[in-house]
C-alpha cells in the first residue's frame, strides 16, 4: 500500500516543541511518510540555528526555506511572508505532500497556507479557534482556518467558534493541546540543574510570566514592563 506523504511545517523552536510527538508518531506509522519543511527562526544564527534541534531529535529535514529578513518592522514581515511563499510554492511542488499540517498564527505558517491552499494541497491546522487580543496573530490565524480543511482545536470553545465561521463540523475535530504531549514525555529538570541553566537562584516564592508585544498598536516595551513589574 502506497504510504501517504504528511508535510508537517515548522518555523520556530516553540512550535516545533509542540509538534514534536505528532512528527515522531507519523515517523513511525507504517501508513504515512514524514515530510519535514523548516524555516523562519530556525535557520537563522541570530536565533540559534535550531533546525539543529530538530536534526538532533533523530528526524530528516526535507526542505529548509530561508524567507526571515532581518529587521523588525511592518514592510520586513511582509517581506519575509512574500518570500516565504515563493519557497514554499517550490517545495510543495517538488515534494508533493497529500496534506500539509500547520500550527498557530505566524507569518511563516501563513506562507505555508497560502502555498498549499493555490496548490490544492489540504491542509490540517492545530490550534484554530482562538483569540489574542492586541495582536495580528489572531487575523493570521482565523485567515489560515478558512484556507484549512481539517481543524484540530485545543477546546470545545475554539471547536465551537471555527464552526461558526463556516467550516464544516465534520472536518473540525476537538483534540486538545498538543503540549500535553511534552507533559507526559519530556524528562524535567531537577530544581538544582534548572538554577545552574539559568544561571539563576530560585527563592521560596518565585514566579515565571511571558510578555507578549502588542503588535496592532505602537507600544513601549519599557513602559509596558515598567507596568508589569
Amino acid at each position: 500500500m502506497k504510504k501517504r506523504k504528511i508535510c508537517v511545517v515548522t518555523g520556530t523552536r516553540a512550535e516545533y516543541g509542540l509538534l514534536r510527538w505528532l512528527m515522531d508518531g507519523i515517523n513511525k506509522s507504517t501508513k504515512l511518510d514524514l515530510q519535514i519543511v523548516a524555516t523562519g527562526m530556525h535557520l537563522s544564527p541570530e536565533f540559534g540555528l535550531t533546525y539543529q534541534e530538530i536534526e538532533n531529535d533523530g528526524f530528516k529535514i526535507d526542505k529548509k526555506i530561508e524567507m526571515l529578513i532581518s529587521a523588525d518592522t511592518p514592510s520586513s514581515i511582509s517581506k519575509s511572508t512574500g518570500l516565504g511563499l515563493i519557497g514554499f510554492a517550490d517545495a510543495f511542488y517538488e515534494l508533493n505532500p497529500d496534506i500539509v499540517i500547520v500550527l498557530g498564527d505566524r507569518y511563516e505558517i501563513l506562507a505555508a497556507s497560502l502555498a498549499a491552499m493555490f496548490e490544492n494541497i489540504p491542509i490540517a491546522h492545530i490550534h484554530g479557534g482562538e483569540i489574542t487580543e492586541g495582536a495580528v496573530d489572531e487575523q493570521i490565524r482565523h485567515s489560515i482556518t478558512k484556507m484549512s480543511y481539517l481543524h484540530f482545536c485545543a477546546t470545545e470553545t475554539y471547536r465551537q467558534r471555527v464552526i461558526q465561521m463556516g467550516e464544516d463540523p465534520a472536518r473540525v475535530f476537538y483534540s486538545g493541546a498538543p503540549g500535553i504531549d511534552n507533559i507526559k514525555n519530556l524528562k524535567l529538570l531537577t530544581k538544582n540543574k534548572l538554577e545552574k541553566e539559568l544561571n539563576w537562584k530560585l527563592t521560596s516564592k518565585s514566579a515565571l510570566f511571558t510578555y507578549h508585544p502588542v503588535t496592532l498598536e505602537e507600544s513601549d516595551v519599557e513602559i509596558d514592563l515598567e507596568v508589569i513589574l
